[in-house]
Formats: C-alpha cells, sequence, structure tokens
C-alpha cells in the first residue's frame, strides 16, 4: 500500500533503501523524502527515541477548539481500533482519543500517554512528522513507517492552521490498521480539521469582541460635548480617504503603544488618529485606535483623557506612559462608526470634534478576513501549478484540479480543435470539443471528455464566450438558457445537487480560446460575486498559460515537420548492410539529432549519426545543413577522416556567418555539434570509421560479444585547427553496427555505466534483425523521461560473394587492353550478362587506355557484381580525369564522354597507393538500349585514333 510499483512492496523498498540501493521507481516522493532526512539526522529504524516534555498547553486554544472534535471523532469509530490524536505545532501530542476504549491498556505508552514528540528529527517517516513537514494531509502506509515500532498499522494526519494567520497549530492525525484504508478518510480528517480551525476561528472572534467591549466601556466613562453637535466620522470621506486612514492606522496598531497622529487627507480635511492599549475584564490585550474628526480647520489638542502632555504631529508619537501589550490586534476601518455610547454624544471632551473608532473584531470581520486569504493563496498557488509544462490539455486540467474542491465541486472546460492541435481559432464557438471534466465524484453526467460540445446560444457557456465577459448563474433550476441545452441531461446533473454555475472565457491577448465552467454541488449557498472574481482570475491565468501552450504546440509541431523532412524518408537500395532505425524527440522539444546510409561507390557504404546542441527551430534547421554537406562531401569518395575536416570547416564558416563580427549582435550562431562517420565495404569486411566528440558505436559479433570500441575520440564539428584520426576494423557477416546519439545513455537520473550496461545487455542477441534489436533497445534503454533526442540506427552487415568480385593485375602496356576485353567478356559470359557485354568492353578499353597514357605504375582492373556491375581501374597515379568539350580538330578528349553515356555514374577515388576510376552501369537494361546510347557518341567521333587496335571499333 503506498507504493508505486506492482513488482515491489513496501518492505523489500523499504530494505533496499537501508542498503543504499536506488527506490525512486517504487516508493512515493514523500515517503522517500522523509527517509533520505531521516537517515542524514543519523536515525535508525529500531533507535528511534522519543523525547517526552512535560510543558504542553493542554488547557489552551487548541485542545479547546479541537475536544469536542476528538470526542465526535471518537464516537464514529466507536468499537474500532482506531487512535485519535492531537499534536501541536512541535508535534507533541496533547490528546488522544479510541474508537475502541481498551486500546489504552494495550497499546504502549508512546501510543497512549500525551507528551511524546513525534517530530520528523525524533521518530523518523510518521504520520504527525510528516504532516508537519509537507504541510498537507498525507498518508503512511505500514513498511512506510521508518521506526520498527510503527509498521504494523497505517495512519493519516492532516495540519490544523490558524485561519488568520495561516500558521500551522498542530497536527489531527488518525492511527488504524493497515487493512482499514479508505479514501472516505480523506474526508472525514479534511472536515474534521475544517472544523477546528473554525472553532479557533470564533475564539479569535470572541477575543476582539471583549477588546471592542472594553473600549465602549472606557467611553461610557468619560464626560458629554457639552451640547456640541455630533458629526460622524465618515462625512465627507471618500473611499480614498478611508483608505489611507486604514493605512496609518495599521502602522499605528503595528507600533504597539501609545501615539497620535494627524493625517491630512487629499479632501482638504485632517483626522487625528490616536492608539492605545486596551485590556478587556477576560485579560486580553489589544490596540485601538480612534479616529477624532474636527468640525472647523482649527487644529487639534490631544484630549486630556486620552493623552496626556503630548501635542499631535504628523508622525506617530509614543506618549509618555507607553507600554507594548501581549497581543496587537489587526484592524480594519468600519465606516459610520462612531464612539458613541447609549445616551453619550460622540465626540472629544472639548467638543472640538467628533470621535470614532478603527476597529475590528465584530461578528463576521474575521471570517471575511479569513475567506479573502484563503483566495490570495489559491491564486498564489495558481501560479506555480498551472502551466507547469506546455500540453494544452494538461495546462486546461490542471486548472480544473487547482479550482477543485476549494472553489468548484465540477469544472468543465472545452476548447475549439483549432486550439488543440496548437492553431489560433478563426471561431472558438465552433467546433468545440470537451478537454476536461473534473470534480469530486466520477458520476456527474457531464458532456464526457473527448465528445465534441455543441452549444445552444442561450447557454451560460456561449454568452459568456461571445461576450467575453464572465457569467455567473446562481440557481441553475431557474437558468432557462441552461436548461435548453438539454433538459434531460440538465434534469440528470441537478440531481447530483449541482446547483450553481460560473462561465468564464478563457481569454490570453485578446483572443478566446475556450471555456471554463464551475459548478457548485455540496456548498448550499450559491455562487458569489467573489466567487465570480476568483474563477475569473484563475481563468485568466490559465488562458495565459494555455495559449503559450498553444503557440508550443504549432512551434513544435512545424519544427517536427521540418525535422522529419530533412531526416531520411526511406533508405537506398543497397546489399551491403540490413538497416534499421529510430529517431525519438526530446520531451522539452525538437533536437538536431539525424542519420543517414548513403551508398557509395563500389557496393561500399557510408552510415553516418550526428548530434547538433540544443534545441527548436535552429538546431533543425542546422542538422538539415549539416546531413546535407555529409551527402556531399560523401560523393567526392572521401575517407571519414576527411569528411569530418570539411564538416568542421563548414560549422566554423556557419558560425562566423551567424554570429557576424558584432559578439553583442544577440545572434548564438552554432553551439556545438558532433559526428560519427562509418565506411563499410563488404568485399573486404573492412570498415572504417571516425568520429568528432561523439559517442563510439557498439560492434556486436556473430558470437554475441559486444564491444565500445575505444576510438580517437576527435573535438566536436566547429573547433577547426585539429585533426581526425580514423580506426579501421574487421567485421565478419552478420555483425551488427550500432551507431547512436548521446540521448540515448545519458540521463540525469540514471549512472552512464549502469546505461551502457543495459545498452550491452539489449545488444547481446546478435540473431535478432535489425528492426528487432532497434526495438529492444527502445524498450531497455531509452529514458521514461528523455531530457534530449534520440537517434538509433542498427546495421547487420553481408559480405559480397567472392564469386562475383573479378580482379585482373595488368602492367602499364596498351598491348594488353585486348587480353582485359576478351578476360572481361568470358567473366561476363560466366554471370550471365552477355546482353551488357559490349558495352563494358567498351568502357574498359577507354578506362584502361587512359590509366595507361595518363596513369603511372602497375594497373589493377576489377569488376564487382552487385545491384550494378562496376568496373574499376587502379593505377598508382594521382592525376585524375576531367569531363571537357573537345575542339572538332582534337583527336582525343572524348574518351570520358563515351564513359559517362555508358554508364549511370563515375567518378575517381583517392587511395593511399594512387587513385580509383569506377563506373557503375546498370544491370536492368533494355534490349538494344547499350547499343543505341553508344551508335550516337560513336558517329560523331570520327576518328578515334589509338583505339585502332579494338576490332569492335
Amino acid at each position: 500500500m503506498g507504493l508505486l510499483a506492482d513488482d515491489i512492496g513496501p518492505v523489500l523498498a523499504r530494505d533496499q533503501f537501508l542498503r543504499g540501493e536506488s527506490v525512486e521507481a517504487a516508493v512515493r516522493n514523500p515517503i522517500l523524502n522523509s527517509w533520505q532526512r531521516s537517515v542524514s539526522l543519523g536515525l535508525s529504524p529500531d533507535g528511534c527515541e522519543l523525547p517526552f516534555v512535560q510543558d504542553l498547553d493542554i488547557e489552551g486554544r487548541l485542545a479547546r477548539a479541537a475536544g469536542p472534535v476528538l470526542d465526535r471523532l471518537r464516537e464514529r469509530f466507536a468499537g474500532r481500533s482506531v487512535n485519535v490524536s492531537l499534536a501541536d505545532g512541535r508535534g507533541a501530542v496533547l490528546q488522544r482519543r479510541f474508537g475502541d476504549a481498551s486500546m489504552a491498556g494495550r497499546l504502549p505508552a508512546i501510543q497512549t500517554v500525551p507528551g511524546f514528540v513525534f517530530d520528523e528529527r525524533f521518530a523518523g517517516t510518521n504520520g504527525i512528522g510528516l504532516a508537519l513537514a509537507e504541510r498537507r494531509l498525507i498518508h503512511v502506509y505500514g513498511a512506510e513507517h521508518f521506526a520498527e515500532r510503527s509498521q504494523a498499522n497505517a495512519c493519516s494526519a492532516i495540519p490544523v492552521r490558524d485561519p488568520l494567520s495561516g500558521r500551522i497549530e498542530g497536527v489531527l492525525c488518525l492511527g488504524y490498521p493497515h487493512t482499514d484504508v479508505d479514501v472516505a478518510l480523506d474526508i472525514v480528517m479534511s472536515k474534521a480539521a475544517g472544523v477546528i480551525e473554525q472553532r479557533l476561528l470564533d475564539q479569535s472572534s470572541a477575543r476582539e469582541r471583549s477588546l471592542l467591549q472594553a473600549y465602549l466601556d472606557i467611553r461610557r466613562r468619560l464626560p458629554a460635548a457639552d451640547g456640541q453637535p455630533v458629526e460622524p466620522v465618515t462625512s465627507g470621506l471618500d473611499p480614498r480617504d478611508r483608505m489611507i486612514l486604514e493605512e496609518r492606522a495599521t502602522e499605528l496598531i503595528s507600533a504597539a503603544q501609545r501615539a497620535a497622529v494627524e493625517v491630512a487627507l487629499p479632501s482638504g480635511r485632517r483626522v487625528t488618529l490616536v492608539s492605545r492599549p486596551v485590556t478587556s475584564s477576560s485579560g486580553v490585550e489589544g490596540v485601538v485606535v480612534e479616529a477624532v474628526v474636527p468640525t472647523s480647520d482649527t487644529r487639534l489638542t490631544a484630549p486630556t483623557e486620552i493623552v496626556t502632555g503630548t501635542p499631535y504631529s504628523t508622525t506617530p508619537a509614543p506618549l509618555a506612559d507607553a507600554r507594548t501589550p501581549a497581543r496587537a490586534v489587526a484592524t480594519a476601518f468600519v465606516p459610520g462608526t462612531t464612539a458613541r455610547t447609549s445616551g453619550t454624544p460622540g465626540g472629544t471632551p472639548d467638543g472640538t470634534g467628533a470621535g470614532g473608532l478603527v476597529l475590528v473584531g465584530e461578528a463576521g470581520v474575521g471570517k471575511y478576513a479569513v475567506a479573502a486569504r484563503r483566495r490570495l493563496e489559491l491564486l498564489s498557488e495558481a501560479s506555480t501549478r498551472i502551466g507547469t509544462t506546455l500540453d494544452v490539455s494538461r495546462t486546461a486540467r490542471e486548472l480544473a484540479e487547482m479550482a477543485v474542491p476549494r472553489l468548484a465541486d465540477f469544472v468543465t472546460i472545452d476548447l475549439p480543435e483549432a486550439v488543440l492541435r496548437g492553431d489560433e481559432p478563426t471561431d472558438p464557438t465552433r467546433d468545440l470539443h470537451r478537454t476536461v471534466v473534473h470534480g469530486i465524484r466520477d458520476d456527474c453526467p457531464f458532456y464526457p471528455e473527448g465528445e465534441r460540445v455543441h452549444l445552444q446560444p442561450t447557454t451560460p457557456q456561449l454568452r459568456c464566450l461571445t461576450g467575453g465577459r464572465t457569467v455567473l448563474e446562481p440557481d441553475l433550476r431557474s437558468a432557462a438558457g441552461w436548461i435548453a441545452q438539454s433538459r434531460a441531461n440538465a434534469q440528470r446533473i441537478l440531481a447530483h445537487n449541482v446547483h450553481s454555475l460560473i462561465a468564464v472565457p478563457l481569454l490570453a491577448r485578446g483572443i478566446a480560446l475556450g471555456i471554463a465552467s464551475f459548478y457548485r454541488a455540496r456548498d448550499p449557498a450559491p455562487f458569489g460575486d467573489d466567487d465570480r472574481s476568483l474563477a475569473q482570475e484563475l481563468a485568466t491565468r490559465a488562458a495565459i498559460c494555455i495559449d503559450n501552450a498553444r503557440r508550443y504546440t504549432r512551434e513544435h509541431a512545424m519544427v517536427l515537420a521540418l525535422q522529419h523532412s530533412l531526416l531520411p524518408q526511406g533508405f537506398p537500395e543497397q546489399n551491403a548492410v540490413e538497416v534499421a532505425h529510430r529517431y525519438m524527440p526530446a520531451e522539452s522539444g525538437v533536437g538536431g539529432d539525424w542519420f543517414d546510409v548513403i551508398p557509395l561507390s563500389s557496393a561500399r557504404v557510408a552510415l553516418v549519426v550526428g548530434d547538433v546542441v540544443g534545441h527548436g527551430l535552429h538546431a533543425a534547421a542546422t542538422m538539415g545543413r549539416l546531413r546535407t554537406a555529409a551527402r556531399n562531401f560523401a560523393e567526392l569518395d572521401l575517407s571519414p577522416d576527411e569528411v569530418l575536416i570539411h564538416l568542421d570547416n563548414l560549422v566554423g564558416r556557419l558560425d562566423r556567418e551567424e554570429c557576424g563580427d558584432d559578439p553583442f549582435s544577440g545572434m548564438t550562431g552554432i553551439i556545438g555539434a558532433t559526428c560519427l562517420y562509418v565506411i563499410y565495404d563488404p568485399t573486404s569486411q573492412r570498415c572504417v570509421m571516425a568520429r568528432a566528440g561523439h559517442c563510439p558505436p557498439a560492434l556486436v559479433l556473430p558470437d554475441g560479444a559486444v564491444t565500445f570500441p575505444d576510438l580517437p575520440a576527435g573535438p566536436p564539428l566547429g573547433l577547426g585547427g585539429l585533426p581526425f584520426e580514423t580506426a579501421e576494423f574487421h567485421l565478419p557477416e552478420g555483425s551488427q553496427l550500432v551507431l547512436y546519439t548521446d540521448g540515448l545513455i545519458e540521463d540525469r537520473d540514471r549512472d552512464f555505466d549502469t546505461a551502457l550496461e543495459q545498452l550491452r545487455r539489449a545488444l547481446a542477441h546478435p540473431n535478432r534483425p535489425p528492426e528487432e534489436t532497434c526495438q529492444a533497445v527502445v524498450e531497455a534503454v531509452v529514458p521514461e523521461h528523455p531530457a534530449d533526442d534520440i537517434a538509433l540506427l542498427v546495421a547487420r552487415t553481408h559480405t559480397l560473394d567472392p564469386h562475383r568480385v573479378a580482379t585482373w593485375d595488368l602492367p602499364a602496356d596498351p598491348a594488353l587492353v585486348s587480353t582485359v576485353r576478351a578476360a572481361v567478356a568470358r567473366q561476363l559470359a560466366a554471370w550471365g550478362l552477355d546482353e551488357i557485354c559490349f558495352d563494358i568492353e567498351l568502357l574498359l578499353s577507354e578506362l584502361v587506355t587512359n590509366a595507361v597514357r595518363y596513369g603511372s605504375g602497375p594497373i589493377q582492373v576489377r569488376l564487382l557484381y552487385d545491384r550494378t556491375l562496376t568496373c574499376e581501374v587502379s593505377d598508382t597515379s594521382s592525376t585524375a580525369p576531367h569531363l571537357r568539350h573537345a575542339a572538332t580538330t582534337d583527336e582525343g578528349g572524348r574518351g570520358l564522354f563515351l564513359v559517362a553515356r555508358l554508364s549511370q555514374a563515375w567518378g575517381t577515388r583517392y587511395t593511399a597507393e594512387g587513385k580509383v576510376i569506377w563506373a557503375e552501369c546498370a544491370l536492368e537494361m533494355p534490349s538494344g538500349k547499350a547499343g543505341e546510347a553508344a551508335g550516337p557518341a560513336l558517329d560523331s567521333f570520327g576518328s578515334l585514333g589509338s583505339f585502332d587496335d579494338i576490332p569492335a571499333i
């Protein structure tokens, strides 16, 4: 009970915690935090000794207020094993009640005798201590208790606050067997604590009334005003004057001493405020402030009965017999109240002005103050709890959760479909969807979530939306417009005692985003103007958050669409590797992770994974530029380290272009980027790779061994001037290359080595296809709430059958060209490619002749029979051929045109020994296409000079 996971119990979780193991996913946060605090305090489960105190205020105001409530709880749980306790603000138990009276003799002293302190510092995790620490209703079940002695029971505890100050006065706690856990106890606890707080408020009001009576008794003893006319305190005072008097009266109360101050009002009048201590007959001490309003413009002097020997001034002046009372009562100005008693006209003794009281404590004033404070608390809490995410629906639900049950019993929120998808609504009254239904119970028959809502124009909801103002319906039974929406549904709602409604438009930047409807059921009193103002304030704050979430949703969708358009939509056909991939954006937004599979010449393939630091549109756009650049550099047949050098230079140039010369321009440039570039050759089973600040790949061999090769790290892209190094590995057929970005293994809630071990275990199944490997890695390694986006690329290697590779090593002798052509013809016939034999012979003749004429050293000819037929001619020269337009009088320069017409792609690749000129020819060609392609070219070439030894020409 009380734990989050289904496969671990509280006892096991607690044992794991005490052994130092992580249980964050299995234990509720308040309990885990309390356990951690208990351990940090040096407590042990079997050594929590509770201090005993004797200075208990067992007859104090808290005990007097709670006594009848505790008795009622004892009656409610009569005959049951329930222990009811009341503790003071330090956690010391003041009183106890037992549902079963025999429990008092069976339980140990700490559970029966008042005076033991259950503060968390001494008792560890327990109901009273945790309620004081968390400052809210809490539950502790069984082994969630830190002390061994308490683990057979469950308890619920709730703080009891002073309604006027908001300070926690004590804790009400129920202990019971863990088998009696019931959610209804929450309601019982909340109601009981509320009654105690109300009785505390009544006590405060009684004290203030006694102070008022003491003041009136003093006024009765003052002499009459000798027939002078009595002018009421509020005569001629506008609200601004009254507000100024209230503020100055508050300052006098705060000073807590005899003082007087003359206040100049904007209306031109001058009023004197006099403060003095008052003690009631019951010994309650406080401060009262009296206003003296002159009947003329003459300057007043202090009445001797109130102040002796101290002239009035514009600042408070302490009087000769000043003293500080034990308790200063906060005051508020009450308009129209004068210091008049029965038979005694009000005024000062010398008749220079009228006297009036600035007071607090009359019946009801305290309750209004409490209601105002609670509204402020609700708004303050709403500012932190509404808008915690950038999700439209979640933000709307947070508004409902804030309002229930402190303002309303049920809340429904309707938003247009456009808002839910992130757009700005063109007509908010159309296409409304019920987004949130939240309340104190689940069976109230409102339209369910997700349903489209069609509102009649007469309903309060649509009136508030079209009029842009809050609509209050105090009595739904007589609200014809609301009932007209659906009479049958209205009757079902009214049958659940729902009787009052506030409909508030969700307005942000002058745009209506939807409707929030607040319903009242439990409180028989209808909603009032104060409730309407509070609902409007809550809705206004929520609307701003919903609008922010809506705009984020739109921008996120745009960035996500951009990124998906920049990522590969599918991989090109190739036989070197079998590929599967995953891309998962971060919860905080789209980032700059990317991947690619690029076919290279000679049946090779390049695998690329990169990461641009940051999130949002800039990161996605930068990612697209780098991916495009990587593809272009790959077309040059460069080695991995050379590709990274070109990317490094590109990032540096982009960064300088975006930032410019002005460091204060506000442009951020490219903060950082990493990349891993891999080339795999299926003919040699060799893999060459280099990285720029990126995570090394994982290699999974056919026997299941998983390694993370120690590649030279290389600097991140954009630093410039630093070299990159390559590493080469032999990969048996069926090996798997796993490339990923750091979001897969880096998480603030998980150790790095733990993540690597999880990845190793997920990959240690070599016989799975790449698609299943991807899914296994996602399920086992990806964090539950990824803070960074993740790119994952899994490639299983294949090998080109050696029988599909033909190689001839030749000296640089033109006489051997015909020999090569004959050998190639025989090989093509063996492969069943007779129909393209003529084209290939012609193409190789040109390539070999070029190598003999312009190259050096020995020559090698190689044919690769894969999806295409690749012809390679290599030599030891670094001179590359260039395609050019030959003049009509030139004898040469037309051979490369012939190569380009006979092949679908051709190029030059440099090696450590020289260069390779390659050409790829498509295998699926219509009959006669080769001859048709070659014919026009030959007709325009005329004499071919050095090719006169080739019989076909």
